[in-house]
Parts: structure tokens; sequence; C-alpha cells
């Protein structure tokens, strides 16, 4: 071999060895993600057993459901500052922690209330998850694969989705039911819970062995470490160049405050409003009343519990392949156009389910209850429209804001403002899973409608003012995020 040659084949090996390292610790964090997906989706298969189990009402049951959210409101806003002072790392450790005391405490729940206390518990993990994975994908991606990494978040939420779905069906079809006892003679339903407790000890095992993000590892002096992870994991030849870039954009880092979000425009600056706005429109279009509810409703349009479980998981698997999609095109389509797409989508879909819902016809069961089911071809259109709207979905506003949340804000305020928008994900996710009990009491026609509503508003603000972020350095990355649609990324 020549000499000419083995530089270049050395180069080639390296760039596969930063490849495959950044891909393995990138999917090691995201798993904070499985178990955000997990922990918010296996109520699913449990959530009318535990309500015949406790006698609970629509409202209740609701708060059963959502409750975890507040908590996870709580734990997203405290994750930024809590990150920005020990590291990322901890961070991931004290989550996976808290997932594993959920699963336990809330499969041996003996009353609503601690059903409730544990199911909050877990909602603080997934809260700092959903704020500490993305930001550190972030800041260990090279910006050239940066949206392709941070969309392993959105593809290990809803692989967690599918991981719960099929474990709820597997042990209701096991045991004869989610009300059924099971092993021990513990209710099924329990089992669901506890399950949880393996992937969240795999978690917090993963966390103790990956790197520390460099952006923090710089912010606080240990810059010899942080060219080491950006050397052996990035990619990243000229460390001293980079290091001196991302010293200057956190030149404030240690005095960061709440205070260093506020802006002339309602309070906030105007990037930090429209990572808000991304999270609430994500929520605001009633994906996790799919994933929450979809059992529920696939009763409604008139299968058996086994049949509606298992629905739910062909549902789920749609959202893993579609998600998929978008992690090969984030990066040569661009965030703006995939986001455009997905909401015309959803606006279609999720209207044409609030019009088959209003072909509903009420049926009272033998127990006395009444519930809504679809006559055909209502059924068969209500149920290709509900997938077609987690396509739209899986494919774009899933993933892409979780990137953009991830990489849209400088360095400089990144943790608490990703942290500020991540909580606003979930009030606004608790306010639509509250409400959707309460919605469907009224008409699936109203609370499909609603959703419909926010998906076509979603188009508009994202035309008007979601910046492009593809190809742009994170210490390039601008506070007042005037529309970038105008300004071409590298």
């Amino acid at each position: 071999m020549s000499s000419s040659q083995n530089p270049a084949d050395n180069r080639l090996h390296g760039m596969e060895r930063v490849s495959s390292r950044i891909i393995g610790i990138s999917i090691a964090a995201a798993l904070g993600g499985f178990l955000f997906g997990f922990d918010t989706a296996v109520i699913n298969g449990a959530v009318d057993a535990l309500a015949a189990d406790f006698d609970l009402g629509a409202a209740l049951k609701g708060f059963a459901v959502s409750s975890a959210l507040i908590a996870c409101a709580i734990g997203a806003w405290f994750a930024g500052s809590l990150a920005n002072r020990f590291g990322r790392l901890p961070v991931m450790v004290v989550a996976a922690i808290l997932f594993f005391a959920s699963a336990i405490g809330s499969g041996l729940a003996f009353g609503v209330t601690d059903l409730i206390i544990w199911r909050m518990v877990g909602g603080l993990g997934v809260g700092a998850a959903s704020v500490i994975a993305p930001a550190y994908i972030a800041e260990v991606s090279p910006a050239r694969v940066r949206g392709r990494l941070g969309s392993l978040q959105q593809l290990a939420i809803v692989t967690g989705i599918f991981a719960a779905l099929l474990s709820n069906a597997l042990l209701a079809s096991v045991s004869g039911g989610a009300a059924a006892p099971f092993w021990f003679g513990i209710d099924t339903w329990r089992w669901m819970f506890m399950v949880e407790a393996v992937p969240a000890l795999v978690y917090g095992l993963a966390a103790l062995g990956l790197p520390e993000s460099p952006r923090f590892l710089v912010a606080r002096g240990r810059e010899d470490e942080a060219a080491k992870v950006l050397r052996d994991f990035t990619g990243v030849v000229d460390t001293d160049s980079l290091i001196a870039r991302i010293r200057e954009s956190l030149h404030r880092e240690e005095r960061e405050s709440f205070r260093d979000l506020l802006g002339k425009r309602f309070g906030l600056k105007p990037i930090v409003w429209i990572g808000i706005l991304l999270s609430v429109f994500q929520q605001f279009v009633g994906i996790n009343v799919i994933f929450y509810y979809s059992t529920t409703l696939w009763k409604s349009v008139g299968f058996d519990e086994s049949s509606a479980l298992l629905t739910s998981v062909i549902t789920s698997v749609t959202n893993i392949l579609v998600t998929i999609v978008a992690i090969l095109l984030v990066d040569r389509v661009g965030r703006r156009k995939m986001l455009l797409a997905g909401s015309a989508l959803m606006g279609l879909s999720l209207a044409t389910m609030a019009l088959a819902f209003s072909f509903a016809e009420l049926v009272t069961g033998a127990d006395g209850t009444s519930s809504a089911v679809l006559p055909a071809p209502w059924s068969i259109i209500a149920l290709i429209a509900a997938n077609l709207f987690v396509v739209g979905f899986g494919a774009t506003w899933g993933p892409l804001v979780w990137v953009l949340l991830g990489e849209m804000f400088p360095n400089r305020i990144r943790a608490g403002a990703l942290a500020v928008a991540a909580a606003a994900q979930w009030v606004a996710n608790f306010a639509i899973s509250t409400t959707f009990p309460v919605f469907a009491d009224i008409s699936l026609t109203f609370a499909y409608g609603f959703y419909a509503f926010f998906a076509v508003l979603s188009f508009f603000f994202v035309w008007w003012k979601v910046p492009e972020t593809k190809g742009i350095e994170l210490e390039d990355m601008s506070e007042d995020a005037a529309p970038v649609h105008h300004k071409r990324a590298s």
C-alpha cells in the first residue's frame, strides 16, 4: 500500500469509529426517551381495569391518566438548572431511579391516591428525561447529522410507547384480561406498571457509562476533558478552535438564570416563545389521546379488549416506521418543510375523524353503561384517518419538535430555555389528556374538531415564525430568531 493511500484509509477508519461512537452514546442517552414513552403509554392498557378497580368517574379517571404530566412539567422545569449545576449525566441517573421507583410503586398501589403519587414520581423522571436527552444529543452531535441523531429521541419515545402497548397486550392475552389476576395472584394491570423497572435499570447503568457534554465541560473550565470528548466522539479535529467558540458563546453560563430568558416581547425572548409554542402545538393536536386512550377509543369502534389492544400496538408500529422516515429526511429536507407538511396532513385526518364520529351511535351495554359505537363504513374511515394522523405526526411534529428544542436555543440559554419549553409541553399535555374524557362526553366530533383546529393553526405558526436550523452550528443560534426562511443555512 502506498503512503498516499494510508492517511486516507486512516481518516476513513477514524470517521467510521467516530460515527459508531456518537451513534452509540446518542442511543444510550435516548433510552430516557424510551422510558418517557413507556411510562406515559403504559397506562393505556391499564386505565379501564384500574378505573373499575378503584371505582373512578370520568373526571377522576382522566386525572389518574394525566396526573403524571403535572410532575413531568415540574421535572422538566428543574432539570435544566440541575443539569447546568451538576452535569447532564447525574440528572439522567436520577431520572432512572425515579422511573424504577414509580414502576414498583404504581404496580403495588392500594388506592387511587397513592397510584397518582407514584405516577407523579415517574412523571418527575419523564420531565427530566425530556429535557436532558435532546440537549445532550444536540451538544455531542456534529452539525451535519444533528437532526438525525436528535430524532433518535423521538424514535426512542415511540419505541417505548410500542413496548408498553405490546407488553400490555401480551400480559392481558396471557392472563385473560387487564383486570384478571396473574403472577402471585396480582392483577395484570399492576404487572403492566411493574415491567417498566427493567428498562429503568438499563437506562441508569447506560447513563453511568456516557461521556459528559463537551459544552457543560467547557462551561466548568474542564477544557481538556471537553477536547477529548469532541475528538473521540464528535470527530472534531480542531478542538481548540471549537472550544474557543463554545467558551465565547457560554461567556455568561455561570450566571445563567431565568432572567436570561426574559425579553421585550411578552416577557420572554422571541426564541423562547417559539420553543414554548412548538411544544404547545405538538400537544394540542391531540396525539397523546391516541396513545393514552386508544384502547378505549377502538372499543368504541366495535373492537373487543384484545383486538383494541392489538390495534393500539399496530398504530404504535406505524409511528415507529414513520419516525425512521423522519430520521432519514430531516437533514436533507429541513425542519420547516416537514413541519408544514405534517400540519396539513394532521389537520385533514383529524377533520375526517371529527366527521366520522358525528355518525356514532350510542349503545347501552349489559352493565348499564353507554358507549359510542361507529357503524360501517365510518368505523373503517376513522381507523384509517387515525393512522394517517399518526403518520403525519410521527414523520414530522413528533421528532422535529424535539430536534428543534435541542438545537434552536443559543448555548448560553439552552438548558434553561429547553426546560421552560418542555415544561410548557407537559402542561399542554396535561390539559389535553385531562379534558379528553370530558370532551368525549360532549362528543368525539367536538374533541377531534378541537384538535383539527390547532393542527391547522400550527401550519400558519410554522410558516410565519419557526426558524430553519438545518446545518447551523449550535454556536451560531440566535436569541432573536427572526424567521429564518429568508436566511440560508450552511
